[in-house]
Order: structure tokens, then sequence, then C-alpha cells
């Protein structure tokens, strides 16, 4: 394996993996064999990172607002995801990776469920890197309920001295490192409620360039960009 490692590169780092369905338009291509493309793509990400020093990675795969798209698009995204947790994975276990999810996986139908949670057994004594499926995500749907948690399991005396550290082992991220940065290809610009707890002092980068065209070059220059930059964090 190369030693591409970068000197004062992140740890931990969150992709958007934004514009798989305007890529496969710009390709003639129909608007699922994007999805498709996009989805592989996470194998090659999965590589670079190890090779570039990334130990861990957040993906936003699915959120909360993508349920409104056509019926059809998220059968579709579903049937891939199966598709991916079930067979595609066994790369992933090959190279040792740890995965996690973070969502509201249980709006997920019972095969995905499982398929999820045996990913999850299967790959948690791995060191190596951890892969963070956000999958049916969303900041303020992860906020809410923490907060549902927290009113069941404390008492208004514990509630009065709660701390930002114990509010986050509530989220669906506990234990988990914060994104150092954030990459969101496409050329969108906007957060799109992507950890906003855990992205609090996060630098981000937004490339033009549509996810499943995204290469390990392109990463690499970013991971050096984050690395020249002064990360002050307040202070």
């Amino acid at each position: 394996m190369p030693n591409d490692k970068i000197p004062g590169g992140p740890k931990t780092i969150g992709v958007i993996m934004d514009g798989n369905r305007r890529w496969a338009k710009e390709q003639s291509l129909p608007t699922m064999e994007g999805h498709k493309v996009g989805l592989k793509k996470i194998k090659d990400l999965t590589k670079w990172a190890k090779d570039l020093g990334v130990s861990t990675i957040y993906l936003y795969a699915f959120s909360t607002e993508n349920w409104n798209r056509e019926k059809e698009e998220v059968n579709y995204l579903m049937k891939l995801f199966l598709q991916a947790f079930r067979e595609d994975s066994k790369e992933l276990v090959k190279q040792k990776v740890r995965v996690k999810f973070a969502g509201q996986t249980e709006r997920f139908f019972p095969i995905l469920r499982q398929s999820i949670k045996a990913l999850e057994r299967m790959t948690k004594n791995f060191s190596g890197l951890t892969l963070v499926f956000c999958l049916s995500y969303g900041g303020r749907a992860e906020i809410v309920a923490a907060i549902k948690k927290i009113a069941k399991q404390k008492t208004a005396q514990e509630i009065e001295t709660l701390t930002e550290d114990d509010f986050s082992r509530f989220l669906w991220t506990n234990g988990l490192p914060n994104p150092e940065l954030v990459i969101r290809t496409s050329g969108e610009v906007r957060t799109s409620n992507f950890l906003p707890w855990q992205t609090a002092y996060s630098e981000w980068f937004f490339s033009k360039t549509y996810w499943p065209a995204f290469t390990k070059e392109e990463l690499k220059q970013i991971l050096e960009d984050f690395s020249k930059r002064e990360i002050r964090r307040g202070r």
C-alpha cells in the first residue's frame, strides 16, 4: 500500500456524496445508474482514505428528506443499499473496515435492518478504518431524538447539570470522533442538515465535481488544503 499520508491532514472526515443524478444526466444515462456508480465509489474512497491517513469517514448516503423523492427512486436506492450491505460489503470486510450506521434505521424494511445489524456486528472488532453510513439521517431529527432520550432517562435535576459532552452521548454518533473536515461534491454550497452538532467547528470544502467522478487526486488535494489551514476552533 502506498504511503501517501499527509502531515497535518485530518483523521476524521465527512462526505456529502452529491451529484449522482446530474452526473448520470450529463452522461446520457438513467438516473438510477448514477446512484449505482456513486455507491460503488465508496469502495474506492475507503482505500484512498486509508492511504491518505484518514481513520474515520462519515458518509451522507440518504437523508430524512430523501424519503420525499419519487417512490421508484427510493425503492431503487433501498435495493442498492441491501445489495451493498449483503454482497458488496465483502470488500469492506476484506479491508477490515469497521462499519457503523447513524440515522432512523427503524424506518427501513426488516431485511435491510437485519443486514445493517449484521454488518455492524461482523465488523465491530476491526480497527483499521471506521466507515459511518448516515442513512435516513437528519441533524435536526438526531437532536430531537437525543432530547427525547434525555427526558426519559434523566431527572430534572440531572438535566440542569447536563454538559455538552453529556448531550453528545445521546446522539446517534455516540463514541465516534467529530469530523475535522467535511467535503461536499457537485458544486452545491450548503450543509443540508448534515451533522450540525458534530460539525460545529469543522472545516468545509465544496467541490464542483459530481460524486461519481470524484478521484483520489482531488481528495488528496483537499486534504492537503486542510493541512495548510489555520485551525483555531474559537481560540
